[in-house]
């Protein structure tokens, strides 16, 4: 689908960053991109993990650059976006993928597992989102495309165990929201991409107890969880010029879910 400059959504001489990139979706999200034409630089924690994504993204012709980052740090995303302009000289989209998910039922979280899921989920958006779109400025042109949820409360649904990441989820719609509004002036579009149950690291817990799997299973029309791959069409999508006419929407992707 992607790859050749006269497939649909060409990404071709767009630069790209990825938080969270070095395994799960955010590794797919990266790999459709570059397949899209975009160069890309893979950020996460772990500055190996993210060369190895590299070295897979170089492979199929296209240019990369790892680049370690705790997205809860505003001197690492500053660095984040100063290399990724240093190294390809501009800034054309963003993807907020970086996140934590670790169940602990709510009268037992304690401040500092609140904490530490609303900085990398919530406020890591925030730094990363406000330091790209400080670059985006330049040029008048931008997309921030953050992954959020369908565990973001409202239309959305709450999950047992995850007060702190639905919290976060749902300040992701609701920053996007509002910074949807001010950006578009300034020619960035900002989109969230909501999903359901995808069959990554994350959900490893959901998949070895069989009661629990059977009971998500029984709840997604479809009957089964989504691939990474799935949600990674949905990002070059929004990061390309056929949405252009999207700003401030949440498109979610979970197998019928929230319809049942």
């Amino acid at each position: 689908m992607f790859g050749n400059k006269n497939t649909f959504c060409n990404l071709t001489g767009r630069v790209a960053v990825v938080t969270g990139a070095r395994r799960g979706m955010g590794r797919t999200h990266a790999l459709a991109l570059a397949k899209a034409g975009a160069k890309v630089v893979v950020s996460d924690i772990s500055q190996e993990e993210c060369q190895t994504v590299v070295d897979e993204i170089k492979k199929l012709g296209r240019r990369a650059l790892a680049v370690k980052c705790d997205v809860s740090s505003k001197t690492e995303v500053d660095n984040l976006i100063k290399k990724t302009v240093e190294t390809f000289g501009k800034l054309d989209i963003f993807v907020n993928n970086a996140g934590i998910c670790q169940f602990k039922p709510f009268l037992e979280m304690t401040e500092e597992e609140w904490q530490r899921t609303i900085n990398i989920n919530l406020k890591g958006y925030f730094l990363c989102s406000q330091a790209a779109a400080k670059e985006m400025a330049k040029q008048k042109k931008g997309a921030i495309v953050n992954i959020a949820s369908i565990a973001m409360g409202q239309v959305g649904v709450g999950f047992q165990g995850l007060t702190h990441y639905c919290a976060s989820k749902g300040g992701i719609v609701a920053m996007a929201e509002a910074m949807a509004l001010e950006l578009a002036p300034l020619g960035i579009r900002v989109n969230c991409i909501a999903p359901g149950a995808i069959d990554t690291p994350m959900v490893a817990d959901v998949k070895k107890d069989m009661k629990t799997l059977e009971s998500t299973l029984a709840g997604i029309p479809i009957g089964r969880m989504g691939n990474p791959e799935e949600i990674s069409n949905a990002v070059v999508f929004l990061a390309s010029d056929e949405s252009s006419y999207m700003t401030g929407s949440v498109v979610v992707v979970d197998g019928g879910w929230l319809a049942g």
